[in-house]
């Protein structure tokens, strides 16, 4: 069998519709009985009535032919479940064909015998009759095939129309004539048929898969799908319901109302009597058309359920069951990871942030707060020497600390890094503040035990009050901040409360770093040069070159004043690399004999390659090495000892000279003296304060010069202000040189540059 496609081609149909066609035809056996036992009787009272024995034959033949017919649809029973492809059906298709065929042919040859042998019109009438009569009735039966509509045609309508031909008048003829379009609209309407068969069973076949489908998705889906009528009563439902709610596996729940499902997850202890109430208000609620979307409800073991109920245009209820506990719970941990520090459990700043708010909005009722901005001291020597993990541990036996001092409606919270933050809430005095700003300073100060290792560090405090500090959360902060770096400043291990003047301070500071990095953009900086003198001949050995900023507004502003703040910008290491390439040029320009010192920061050290700078500048500006001092401090040589012990050694290797400037302040220690490789000792002014014959300053700066001297160090006094300190300093043993405003001041380059190149500037009378 085939059928046409969309564009009007024939094409085989599918097996699962052509095989259900092929069934069509075998469907009836009883229809079949009757109709052969009324037809073969028809014939046999033709026979009768008029005696012809051929008629009796025709009726004998027709009786056979329905008994082998009717063993065929028998046998076809037997073999149908083995039936699976085109070609199996097709070869039963041909045999009912050939059996109704030869039925139909049968008919028609009864018909034309009554014609031919007889005259007697009973005979005609029934025989005509009763051909048409069945075959329109076969064709109704089995229009599904279209092969056996068209030979039934055949097979009819040729003896008919030779019986009317033949052996009748022109009455007959003309009925004849008939017969055609009878047999085309007969054609046509059994093609009608089976179109129209075809189409049921294509959309049969097309629900049947969608049914397939749906219940297939319906019984895997994840989540519990529940569709109520109108009336609350249960349409469908899927087994992930009844795992759910914890109904039996084979409870079968078509039918029940929202009643009866509630009260059976009740007595299934799936939720406490509340829940299912409100649970079965809301199903109610929402058949009637304003009821909520989601409903959460908590399980007796635990669980949570989100409960989405959607209304259908026809009525009902679409409810759909979800087990969102796992969701929950991960939001939970996404929530706790967002408001609270990983590593000390603290709060972070997000819900120091949101308790802040709180606190604000209680103003209302004359409730004050403050902010204690913490920052531990020496924290970075801990994590240098032990670990980081170690560093880790202290962090948070800190906060541990820190949640014993509080009180429950304080709040402790890691800001980041060593810093923390305490939110002291109500504050009804000063006096309160202080009173926990000390205990914080005293608990975090004492030591801390680290899998057997002690640590010690201390704590730093600012504090900010609010309202009168501050009356938003980023001004309160940045005040209590702000109060830190006083506290640090001033001497670690205090506090200090937010004044007003700290602001007015941080704000000079911030314009001062602004225009600092204006002066560095317009080249605003200018080197000046400081002579230092050989005691014993008068004469300039060394200029020291100092950086010196003229401000347009504030005038000539102390290198005291922002190199600070380019250490903290990390604008000194520009300024460095300036100051150095202007001073090696300058000096190609000075006496052979005369060298140029250069102060070097720390932070170059820790933040570039110094002996690679040092290296370039001296190629571009064509310096020889040994005209060149650098100068650093104490601090340099406390910084990664080992790296900065390394890079003076390349350096001094290519015949550059290291001076220790400002020895005798700070962490003065004689192991640098013999250490590192150093060239000269600068000694700090501080000893020459008070310095007088007999003097401690004196006794002092006498013995560090012959130390120092005594480990071929050359020493150099700076400071010298007045003759009578230069004539102490002349007169004390082991000193060589010496610096400062009573020998010369610093001086522009082209000042220097005149001094050195006149030989009776160039030389001091130091007798």
């Amino acid at each position: 069998m085939s059928f046409l496609d969309g564009r009007g081609k024939e094409r085989e149909l599918p097996p699962e519709i052509y095989i259900p066609l092929v069934d069509s035809l075998y469907k009836e056996g009883r229809t079949l009985v009757a109709g052969s036992i009324f037809v073969v009787g028809s014939v046999l009272v033709t026979y009768w009535k008029t005696g012809e024995p051929l008629l009796l034959a025709c009726g004998g033949a027709l009786a056979l032919v329905a008994s082998a017919r009717g063993i065929f649809m028998h046998a076809y029973k037997r073999v149908r479940p083995r039936i699976r492809t085109n070609a199996q059906a097709r070869k039963w298709e041909i045999g009912y064909i050939t059996g109704a065929a030869t039925s139909v042919g049968l008919l028609g040859v009864w018909c034309y015998i009554a014609f031919w042998r007889t005259a007697d019109p009973f005979a005609h009438l029934i025989s005509f009759s009763m051909t048409i009569a069945y075959v329109i009735g076969v064709f109704g039966r089995n229009f599904g095939s279209p092969r056996f509509v068209v030979v039934q045609i055949v097979c009819a309508w040729l003896p008919m129309t030779a019986a009317l031909l033949l052996h009748g008048d022109i009455y007959h003829w003309f009925f004849a004539a008939l017969l055609v379009p009878f047999f085309v609209a007969v054609r046509f309407l059994s093609e009608s048929l089976r179109r129209t068969l075809l189409d049921a069973i294509v959309a049969s076949r097309e629900m049947s898969a969608l049914a397939l489908r749906f219940d297939t998705a319906l019984t895997n889906m994840p989540h519990g799908i529940c569709m109520f009528d109108r009336n609350g009563r249960i349409l469908v439902a899927n087994r992930r319901v009844r795992q759910i709610l914890n109904l039996p596996p084979k409870s079968d729940i078509k039918g029940w109302s929202t009643r009866k499902l509630i009260r059976n997850c009740f007595r299934a202890g799936t939720v406490d009597l509340p829940d299912a109430k409100r649970l079965a208000r809301n199903l109610r609620r929402q058949l009637d058309g304003n009821g909520s979307d989601e409903q959460i409800v908590e399980t007796r073991d635990g669980r949570t359920l989100a409960v989405t109920s959607q209304a259908m245009k026809s009525g009902g209820v679409v409810a759909v069951i979800q087990d969102v506990t796992e969701r929950r719970q991960a939001e939970a941990i996404i929530d706790r990871m967002a408001r609270y520090d990983t590593l000390t459990e603290l709060p972070n700043r997000n819900l120091l942030h949101d308790r802040l708010n709180e606190a604000f909005h209680r103003r209302g009722g004359g409730e004050a707060c403050a902010v204690h901005f913490i920052d531990l001291d020496h924290f970075k020597q801990v994590n240098d020497t032990l670990g980081h993990s170690k560093g880790d541990v202290l962090l948070q036996a800190v906060a541990d600390r820190l949640r014993r001092i509080l009180r429950a409606s304080d709040m402790a919270s890691r800001f980041g890094g060593d810093e923390f933050v305490v939110l002291q809430s109500p504050v009804h005095a000063p006096d309160e503040v202080s009173a926990l700003a000390k205990r914080i300073v005293h608990e975090l100060g004492q030591p801390y035990r680290i899998d057997g290792q002690q640590a010690v560090v201390g704590a730093s405090i600012g504090v900010a009050l609010f309202p009168q500090d501050g009356t938003n959360i980023d001004q309160l902060l940045k005040n209590a901040d702000m109060a830190l770096y006083h506290a640090k400043a001033d001497s670690r291990g205090t506090w200090r409360f937010f004044q007003p003047e700290m602001d007015e301070q941080a704000q000079a500071r911030r314009r001062l770093e602004l225009d600092l990095r204006t002066a560095m953009d317009n080249d605003a900086f200018e080197v000046h040069f400081q002579p230092i003198i050989d005691l014993e001949t008068g004469r300039i050995t060394t200029c020291e070159a100092l950086l010196r900023w003229r401000h347009p507004e504030r005038g000539i502003v102390s290198a005291a004043d922002f190199i600070p703040i380019a250490e903290e910008t990390g604008t000194v290491m520009e300024l460095g690399r300036m100051v150095l390439e202007k001073a090696c040029l300058e000096c190609q320009d000075w006496p052979e004999e005369i060298s140029v010192a250069v102060n070097l920061s720390p932070l170059q050290f820790r933040g570039s390659d110094v002996p690679e700078l040092v290296c370039n500048t001296l190629a571009t500006t064509g310096l020889p090495a040994s005209r060149l001092e650098l100068e650093i401090t104490e601090t340099t040589l406390l910084q990664n000892t080992s790296a900065t012990r390394i890079a003076l050694r390349k350096l001094q290797a290519r015949g550059v000279k290291i001076s220790l400037d400002d020895f005798g302040t700070g962490y003065s220690s004689l192991s640098y003296l013999h250490s590192f490789p150093l060239h000269k000792v600068k000694i700090d002014r501080s000893f020459l304060e008070d310095l007088a014959a007999g003097s401690r300053s004196l006794t002092l700066l006498s013995g560090i010069a012959r130390l120092s001297d005594e480990l071929g160090l050359r020493v150099t006094v700076e400071g010298i202000e007045s003759r009578e300190q230069l004539e102490l300093v002349r007169r004390t043993a082991h000193v060589h040189e010496a610096q400062g405003y009573f020998i010369g001041q610093p001086v522009s380059a082209s000042e220097i540059h005149a001094c050195l190149h006149d030989t009776s500037s160039a030389m001091v009378q130091v007798a």
